[in-house]
């Protein structure tokens, strides 16, 4: 009697292995995608057929039923292409978490502003999801997670962006770096590869903590931006004479140079200065870096009278300067 056994799978079968199959038939492909879902019910029924004395005979046997457990796994990364320029007061970092495991599974969400290194120390403001999911912190549309940080739960494979909102503390060097790191844990617990959360799976199945034992770290980079600015004044004299000698009825051409050190911009920048005791202003002779100004109030950036000069800059950026000149005549 010739008896041949074979295997049948059922259509939850054939999308996927079990865990204990899965690592043994997919060793050669770690990373394979579309794991099994947790909760998945592999179902197995065997076959025999036979033939008893010229009749064709078939045999079945149970048919055993394996649920899918649910694997914690959990990815995060920065989203910001390198550090993040800030000064003192607020500063943004993007960051990335992924469900990397085969549930539903929420995050919880870690800040660590204390990173070895670090040139200024930052503090935690608040954790924002990217609500409209546009990649810009929006505030006020950017959901703030409360204390503790934890997403809401994420199907399989599903990413969130988050925004960690961090503090800049004041006197920052220019160009002093700092990190903040973040840490994601998946929400049903974290532990050794293989630790087990019993009944705490999709459908009822247990959890079991994958390679990366449940969390991820990514960390975000910031670099300082200050400046400083620095007037310097000098004087040329003219006398009537064609020399340069400060007599009465000579002119002293004043030269007032506004340099901004550093890689950040200097906002509402203005430069004032007092026409001197025993002169006089001398009409039209306002210049900003060798262009005439008016002075009258509100034509442009300028304006001048018997009191003093007053030239608006606005904003500067770092690393440059803008020069201002006028002159006045020594009273005869």
């Amino acid at each position: 009697m010739l008896i041949r056994v074979f295997t049948l799978f059922s259509s939850a079968s054939r999308i996927g292995l079990g865990a204990a199959a899965a690592a043994v038939l997919l060793a050669g492909n770690p990373a394979a995608a579309n794991p099994v879902p947790a909760g998945t019910l592999i179902e197995s029924t065997a076959e025999a057929t036979y033939d008893d004395g010229g009749v064709a005979r078939t045999a079945s046997s149970n048919t055993v039923q394996v649920r899918v457990d649910e694997l914690l796994s959990v990815a995060a990364a920065s989203l910001d292409a390198g550090p993040v320029t800030v000064r003192s007061g607020p500063g943004v970092l993007s960051f990335l978490v992924s469900n990397t495991g085969n549930g539903p599974e929420a995050l919880a969400l870690e800040v660590v502003t204390a990173v070895s290194g670090n040139a200024f120390e930052a503090t935690l403001d608040s954790i924002a999801v990217d609500s409209n999911d546009n990649g810009v912190h929006d505030p006020g549309v950017d959901a703030v997670l409360p204390a503790p940080s934890t997403t809401v739960t994420l199907p399989a494979g599903e990413t969130q962006r988050v925004f960690v909102i961090v503090g800049v503390p004041a006197g920052i060097v220019d160009g002093a770096q700092s990190a903040v790191s973040l840490i994601a844990r998946t929400a049903t617990g974290t532990g050794a590869p293989g630790t087990v959360f019993a009944g705490a799976g999709e459908s009822g199945g247990d959890a079991v903590v994958g390679a990366g034992g449940g969390m991820a770290t990514a960390t975000g980079q910031m670099v300082g931006s200050a400046s400083t600015v620095t007037l310097v004044k000098w004087a040329s004299v003219s006398d009537p004479f064609g020399g340069s000698n400060a007599t009465p009825g000579a002119t002293i051409t004043y030269g007032i140079a506004a340099t901004v050190t550093g890689s950040a911009p200097i906002d509402a920048l203005a430069i004032t200065d007092a026409i001197p005791a025993g002169t006089r202003y001398v009409p039209g002779s306002l210049d900003l870096d060798s262009a005439p100004l008016t002075d009258a109030a509100g034509d442009d950036a300028g304006e001048a009278s018997a009191a003093g000069i007053a030239v608006t800059l606005g904003t500067v950026p770092g690393g440059t300067s803008r020069t201002v000149t006028f002159a006045v005549l020594i009273e005869e």
